[in-house]
């Protein structure tokens, strides 16, 4: 009888009540020992892997080891859905396993494939392949035409945060209850800690994301309910008091297999068509879940393993030890200093921080792309290898050259002042990029422009701002003072 094998982030039905023989779930202390992660993250995972066994009772044998192999080796008939790394894609082959088709995700892996090559060589743009799924699965569809009047509604949800609000005023997201499963977990973690077999970075608990099926449908039925009709508009804003604005946070129990993405869009679909939300924000929402979350996985698998090694702009600065440990007091920049603390209190952010404080920070210091990825990897709760490749090589750093965004993701000071309400509270000044009050964004943004000038003036929507430093007449000065801040944290 074929045992199947069940992954940390293959925890949902769809994954196993296809198959009635037996399953198989490990639980591997070296995963940890190997590379610091998040502390809360090991605790979702850890606590949504035994909650699974759990609830499989005596389907599953949930197996504590330190190798995969010492448990699997030995099982003659051996099958696993396809996983969702390239290393635990090969770990699967050499061990024998039979690899069924990959679940999760809305568009199949012959669909893109079929898509990508009736391109007919051009670029493979997010946008055309999300109208593409919109048809394929009829949703937000108006017969032929999308629902509205237009494909996407970006434009309408940029607006910058309400003047002089601490928070949208949105109703806070569900909360899961922690029990003895999560109790178990913590204190297994601290004895690893204790005994020096594992180390963690930031902090952990209570845990904020849902870690089992049932807690992952109260949290989608709670988001639709009570916060999707205000994600439209303000989901690129930022606010100090609000950490979780109107976002779903979905992406964790989405990634963890909990819920199936077409289940999630319909939720949403049903809620727009009932009148209960604006069509801005279902479409900016179904575009995050079936269009961007899926462009990302099939950009993983189609750019190849040596993707993540790709570094156009030739970045090699080393990651420093302030930022790799989320060390919010060592800088004086708010909007950095903000946004590390929420990562060491949470593993989370929502994409403006993510993209155009840390992502962008890094990429204007020249860090070197590897060490990004694998740093946003191991400090996000709905971190994978197959989400932060793309979203770090290709989106954030562009260090693909442009196969994933026509241009790099940075600015300066500007922004993030316009989009957030960091720099009211912030010693430096947006204004300001020479001398004790410059920001180190707008200061770091000519900076990056400069070292990259002869590799971004080609790229037709970055040839206005690389001609721009012609006009800067204290460029020379900008260079000298960020080469001389180097890594030390602003």
């Amino acid at each position: 009888m074929t045992t199947r094998w069940l992954f940390g982030d293959q925890l949902g039905p769809h994954f196993a009540d296809d198959h009635d023989g037996p399953l198989v779930m490990i639980e591997s202390r070296a995963v940890f020992a190997r590379r610091r992660f998040h502390r809360a993250k090991a605790h979702l995972v850890l606590s949504a892997m035994r909650h699974r066994a759990a609830e499989l009772g005596d389907r599953v044998e949930l197996h504590r080891a330190d190798t995969y192999a010492e448990v699997v080796g030995g099982i003659p008939q051996l099958e696993v859905v396809h996983p969702t790394s390239y290393a635990a894609l090969g770990l699967v082959r050499r061990l024998g396993a039979e690899v069924l088709a990959p679940r999760g995700f809305a568009t199949s892996r012959e669909d893109f494939t079929r898509w990508a090559q009736g391109r007919g060589g051009r670029r493979l743009l997010m946008e055309d392949f999300y109208r593409e799924a919109r048809r394929r699965h009829g949703v937000l569809m108006d017969g032929e035409n999308p629902a509205g009047g237009r494909w996407n509604f970006d434009h309408d949800n940029r607006t910058p945060p309400p003047k002089g609000a601490s928070t949208l005023g949105v109703v806070p997201p569900w909360w899961p209850q922690e029990d003895d499963i999560d109790e178990e977990v913590r204190a297994d973690l601290d004895r690893w800690e204790r005994d020096g077999d594992v180390s963690f970075i930031g902090r952990d608990g209570p845990r904020r994301f849902a870690a089992t099926r049932d807690e992952a449908l109260a949290a989608l039925d709670h988001f639709v309910e009570y916060r999707l009709a205000e994600f439209g508009e303000h989901e690129d804003a930022v606010l100090e008091g609000d950490p979780w604005m109107a976002h779903s946070l979905l992406s964790v129990p989405l990634n963890l297999g909990l819920l199936d993405p077409l289940e999630v869009v319909a939720r949403a679909e049903a809620a727009h068509l009932a009148g209960d939300v604006p069509i801005a924000s279902a479409e900016g929402f179904v575009r995050q879940v079936i269009g961007w979350r899926d462009y990302v996985w099939h950009l993983y698998w189609h750019q190849g393993e040596g993707y993540r090694r790709r570094n156009e702009l030739s970045a090699t600065q080393r990651l420093p030890k302030w930022f790799a440990d989320l060390d919010a007091d060592a800088t004086d920049a708010r909007c950095l200093s903000h946004t590390l603390d929420q990562v060491s209190e949470h593993g989370w952010v929502h994409h403006i921080p993510r993209l155009m404080v840390l992502g962008s920070y890094a990429m204007q210091r020249g860090w070197a792309p590897t060490q990004v990825t694998d740093w946003f990897h191991r400090a996000f709760v709905d971190g994978y290898d197959w989400v932060m490749v793309p979203n770090v090589v290709g989106m954030s750093q562009h260090a693909d050259g442009g196969v994933m965004a026509t241009k790099p993701y940075t600015s300066g000071g500007a922004y993030i002042n316009t989009m957030s309400d960091h720099c009211g509270s912030c010693r430096f000044n947006p204004r300001v990029r020479v001398g004790e009050d410059a920001c180190p964004f707008t200061a770091g943004y000519w900076w990056f422009l400069s070292r990259n000038r002869e590799r971004l003036a080609g790229n037709q929507r970055m040839s206005r701002a690389v001609q721009g430093l012609d006009r800067l007449s204290d460029l020379d000065a900008l260079v000298a003072q960020e080469e001389d801040r180097g890594n030390r944290a602003p």
